[in-house]
């Protein structure tokens, strides 16, 4: 079954990001991979052919386009040749740091920050996670102190996503209530930390089962100041806005999936229409067809489910449940139809020069970031049963 999803100016805008993707970004994958990082210049690049910061309104420098089917657009044809780190790098920057600042960011943040979302000269990064807080983000121990006209940020964090490059990194720390009473209460707030502030440093560059050539980063925070100017929203509304932008994010995290399922069903049914054992080709055989026939009508099913959602999106109506049972459902299917491709691909399936591989190691954080699928059921289950 075809999505219903686009329409001609989406499909024309594919042009421009498969030409970009062909010429751009496959020739470069194996080096990005061997570097464990993805060059500057092709974020410039990706900048000039319009494929970053979409949503960033016209006087800094953007398209304003808000249909978020062109991002949707940029997915796939990114997942089509098995890129993920470069598809993990550019909804970073686009669906949660650029989110958060279009959502929180005041005038003057605005101007300083939004127009280098759209040319590709700002890399951003969101620092959640922390050594021991990963999807408990109520248990981190990062936080800003108050200090004259600046808060003192201390802690540090993990598994941050374009670590490494990042121009502009938002922390999510633990504030503190004016007193009441006798006692204080914790809160948490955002801070932008840019490049070069003191007391800022990058850990190491973390050696991950997949996704090589995404750069992720510890982040270290000694007694950075951060002026007013910086302060992202309002002091103690932090927790209120991750909850206001994680419906994004699992969004995002859903169509990587779901263009990856496709992509390898596409490519594993290639295989077994070339690949002959005992005098047949392996798709004729009725065990490997019949899974086929599976996963191609639970991939339709999920792409119904997906594509709504986007709609959801785009008229502002998506709710919190509908993108955690997106982000579980399409990346527990990804996972199922990309190992299913590597068994049908028999030996080549362990290879990683062959794309069904290295999909195989790529795809596993899925299942993990944004939320792990566990905390997505039990988002589900607190709406349907209520908190124990």
């Amino acid at each position: 079954m075809r999505t219903d999803l686009f329409d001609a100016d989406h499909e024309a805008y594919r042009e421009t990001v498969r030409r970009f993707v062909t010429t751009r970004v496959v020739p470069r994958m194996e080096k990005w991979d061997a570097d464990r990082l993805i060059d500057r210049e092709t974020w410039l690049a990706a900048g000039a052919q319009g494929l970053l910061g979409l949503a960033v309104p016209a006087e800094y420098g953007g398209s304003g386009e808000t249909d978020y089917r062109f991002r949707v657009v940029v997915q796939e044809e990114i997942a089509r040749v098995g890129a993920s780190a470069l598809q993990s790098g550019f909804s970073t920057n686009d669906d949660i740091v650029l989110n958060y600042l279009l959502r929180h960011a005041d005038a003057d943040q605005r101007a300083r920050w939004l127009p280098g979302f759209a040319t590709g000269t700002t890399i951003g990064a969101i620092a959640m996670s922390e050594p021991a807080a990963g999807s408990d983000l109520r248990g981190i121990s990062t936080t800003a102190t108050r200090d004259g006209d600046a808060w003192v940020l201390r802690g540090s964090k993990t598994f941050i996503t374009s670590g490494i490059l990042a121009d502009l990194v938002i922390v999510f720390a633990k504030t503190e209530d004016e007193p009441s009473g006798h006692a204080r209460r914790d809160t948490f707030s955002l801070f932008v930390v840019e490049d070069g502030m003191p007391g800022f440093s990058r850990g190491r560059k973390l050696d991950k089962v997949g996704l090589h050539a995404q750069d992720t980063a510890e982040l270290f925070f000694d007694a950075v100041r951060v002026p007013d100017r910086n302060v992202l929203g309002e002091i103690g509304a932090g927790f209120e806005y991750l909850m206001g932008s994680l419906p994004l994010e699992r969004l995002g995290i859903a169509i990587a999936g779901q263009a990856s399922a496709e992509a390898v069903l596409s490519w594993t049914l290639d295989y077994v229409r070339q690949r002959t054992a005992f005098g047949s080709r392996i798709g004729d055989f009725q065990a490997l067809a019949f899974r086929l026939a599976e996963l191609a009508t639970a991939i339709d099913v999920s792409r119904a489910f997906v594509d709504r959602c986007v709609r959801e999106w785009n008229a502002g109506t998506l709710s919190a449940v509908d993108a955690a049972k997106a982000k579980y459902w399409a990346t527990d299917l990804q996972g199922e139809v990309i190992d299913a491709g590597v068994q049908m691909h028999g030996g080549y399936g362990y290879m990683t020069e062959y794309p069904v591989a290295k999909a195989y190691l790529d795809s596993r954080i899925q299942r993990i970031y944004g939320g792990t699928n566990e905390i997505m059921k039990e988002i589900i289950r607190r709406d349907l049963i209520g908190r124990p």
